[in-house]
């Protein structure tokens, strides 16, 4: 993790970056992100972010590279968004929303209402002769990340038919099935 750890982060264009004690606070143009960190130094000089760690423990070194890529993505967030596409495989699946909540269709006996946290923009696209794709857009990576695992968890892909419910561009280990 170290190397990762060691490489300077560029702040763009229309991003501001506050470094109080042990919290760092990113701003921009699509939202506010705050992070606190432990066991390194995180310093910003000339349009960059240069985190350092004290010793070389174990521990230390984790850390360096962890809130270094926790640095980057609160940075990229702010200033591009994150988005996950999420594809329904499967006859009959189907996906609407209003406002934030998420209506699905997957097979059971009653539909899947589900309330979606006010960062996440969903979109919900649904063309004939194609599976209908939910797509979840945000500032923040985690909770994008989050909340699309979340849906995911209600039908995972399973290994025969494919059927459930997919990230975009996702390969699903299939099985053969039993022979007659």
């Amino acid at each position: 993790m170290s190397r990762i750890g060691n490489n300077p982060i560029a702040i763009p264009e229309g991003v501001t970056v506050e470094i109080n004690d042990n919290v760092i606070t990113v701003k921009g143009k699509l939202g506010e992100l705050k992070q606190e960190f432990s066991g390194v130094e995180v310093k910003s000089e000339e349009g960059t972010i240069v985190v350092t760690r004290p010793s070389d423990s174990k521990e230390h070194k984790a850390k360096h590279g962890l809130y270094r890529s926790l640095i980057v993505n609160m940075v990229e967030g702010v200033s591009k968004g994150w988005t996950k596409e999420l594809e329904l495989v499967g006859v009959g699946y189907r996906a609407s929303h209003q406002g934030q909540k998420l209506d699905l269709a997957l097979g059971f006996s009653h539909n899947i209402v589900m309330d979606i946290a006010p960062e996440v923009k969903i979109e919900t696209t649904s063309e004939k002769g194609k599976n209908p794709i939910v797509k979840l857009t945000s500032h923040d990576k985690q909770l994008v990340g989050q909340v699309a695992a979340k849906i995911r968890s209600f039908r995972k892909p399973e290994p025969y038919k494919g059927k459930g419910i997919k990230f975009v561009g996702e390969q699903i280990r299939r099985k053969a099935g039993k022979s007659a």
